[in-house]
């Protein structure tokens, strides 16, 4: 038989629990300028698949993700697009890397490298924008590209995503000029 005060003891108990549980994102309200981040994660792989297929893969020491949708990479990042086959066809990385949601796009910064393994070229800047969706790379920063038979330098750049064709804003160095 239950006493009056294990009665009240368990509705105090099942008001508080119930009172508890909600949405993740009810309990940002009750804390007012959090601009920290909701969600985080460490040592990340995570797939990224279109019809059934791999496309990427990213792999990061540590992930945030903060209220408006922004993900923040910290420690960087790492990632490889694949073909329809599975294989390889470039890798970008960065010692750190965020993404801007309302944008649709990232920023890659410290070391970022870019390499097309299907056409053996390679891009290295201190900054890199990425656009996924107009599937368009940019920096105002200086470039190093590397073909297979020739290094190119300049400062800034616009390019495809895959590395198919860009454009150096201002080219640096010496350069042969076919007749």
């Amino acid at each position: 038989m239950k006493t009056p005060v294990t009665k009240h003891l368990f509705t105090l108990l099942l008001s508080i629990y119930l009172v508890s549980c909600g949405t993740p994102d009810q309990g940002m309200e009750e804390i007012p300028n959090y601009e920290g981040p909701i969600q985080q994660a460490e040592d990340m792989v995570l797939y990224h698949s279109e019809d059934a297929v791999v496309t990427n893969k990213l792999v990061t020491p540590k992930f945030l993700e903060y209220v408006n949708g922004d993900r923040e990479f910290p420690e960087g990042l790492y990632f490889e697009f694949y073909d329809e086959e599975g294989n390889i066809t470039s890798t970008l990385e960065a010692n750190e890397a965020y993404y801007f949601k309302e944008e649709e796009k990232w920023r890659g910064r410290g070391e970022v490298k870019v390499k097309n393994m299907e056409k053996g070229q390679k891009l290295e800047t201190e900054e890199l924008f990425w656009k996924p969706k107009e599937e368009q790379i940019s920096t105002e920063k200086f470039v190093t590209i590397t073909l297979p038979d020739k290094v190119l330098y300049g400062q800034g750049l616009t390019a495809k995503q895959d590395f198919s064709s860009y454009r150096i804003t201002k080219p640096q160095g010496t350069f042969e000029i076919e007749e």
